[in-house]
């Protein structure tokens, strides 16, 4: 197949080219800029451009059998000031994109970088009214220490459980609230041209040219890069919000797998099993260095964020034949000392 890859040279794009062009796909591979030189690059073309650029999204899909989109803004932001731009790149980049497909009458297939911030808080059972949705955090409770979400019918405290796909949807920032966004536009995408488009909801994603310290990294890169400067890692909370944490070369795979198999609906992309944000300090702790360095758990809590949310892997793993095969220690310790990059926002 020929394949379209948005935001091809963004952390997680980048290792979809090299992914696609590794099992001998070619690769249409568009981004704003060139940032990063991938470990392979034949049978790969690439366009510099903007993706709301109606007339080189047309360049773009003119004669491609297939488009992973992974152009993007990312993170929960800073603040709501950053909702316009949120909002420009990406849910007007993703409709630019889609006018320029339907242009075509394209029906290949299509696979979306989802993310797990479209649920929300994740799944939670009370042991009296079973299944409940956890409503947002007051800052009081925060504030006081009180982290766990408790049951909105008694008060009673919540156990966690994997979510799986058809949860609820709740996006509780700007960046989640563009997510769902994002797959809507391209559900209604599929229903008028029948295309076969896939929602890969990734987990928190994490490997080699992951941008560094900035706002909008990911957890694992701001305690990495504070580990390169010399500094304890700082971790909200008290640490043991749960998380699945999936390596980028997983997730690289798992597209082409979504491709191949011309995927419909969405999929969790994560790992077989959830991990305290803590518990990723203290591993990062131990590969980088001698270890003398410790996280320091501060309390307080980042405006958007949530408490435990962790996937059920059982559907990808059904329909695409995708299960994470990089384990959480073995992947702790090679970021420890993976290369990063300078801050990307795609």
């Amino acid at each position: 197949m020929r394949v379209l890859v948005t935001g091809a040279d963004g952390f997680i794009g980048s290792h979809v080219v090299d992914a696609l062009a590794t099992v001998g796909h070619e690769v249409v591979a568009f981004d704003r800029e060139r940032r990063h030189e991938p470990d392979g690059d034949l049978g790969t073309w690439r366009i510099v451009g903007d993706l709301r650029d109606l007339d080189a999204m047309r360049i773009a899909v003119s004669s491609v059998d297939a488009v992973s989109h992974h152009a993007a803004m990312v993170g929960l932001g800073v603040d709501l000031a950053d909702a316009p731009e949120f909002v420009a790149h990406n849910d007007l980049g993703t409709a630019v994109l889609l006018r320029a497909l339907h242009e075509r009458s394209f029906s290949g297939p299509v696979v979306l970088a989802s993310s797990m911030v479209v649920y929300g808080e994740g799944r939670y059972r009370c042991g009296r009214h079973g299944v409940v949705r956890a409503a947002p955090r007051r800052a009081g409770d925060l504030e006081a220490g009180r982290f766990e979400p408790p049951c909105p019918c008694c008060g009673s405290v919540l156990v966690p459980e994997a979510v799986p796909e058809d949860a609820p949807l709740d996006p509780r920032s700007v960046y989640a609230a563009t997510k769902v966004h994002q797959e809507h536009l391209c559900a209604v995408y599929a229903r008028e041209h029948g295309a076969p488009v896939a929602s890969l909801r990734y987990h928190n994603v994490y490997g080699p040219w992951m941008p560094r310290d900035t706002p909008y990294a990911g957890v694992a890169s701001l305690f990495r890069s504070a580990l390169e400067r010399g500094e304890s890692p700082i971790v909200l909370e008290d640490g043991r919000q749960r998380r699945n944490f999936v390596h980028v070369h997983d997730v690289a795979r798992a597209n082409v797998l979504a491709l191949e198999a011309a995927a419909v609906g969405a999929f969790n992309v994560a790992s077989p099993e959830p991990h305290d944000v803590g518990e990723m300090a203290d591993a990062l702790a131990d590969a980088f260095g001698d270890g003398a360095i410790r996280p320091r758990v501060v309390g307080g809590a980042r405006p958007g964020d949530v408490r435990h949310v962790f996937a059920s892997p059982d559907r990808a793993a059904r329909e695409l034949g995708f299960r994470a095969r990089i384990g959480f220690a073995e992947g702790m310790a090679s970021f420890a000392t993976d290369p990063l990059r300078d801050a990307s926002r795609s």
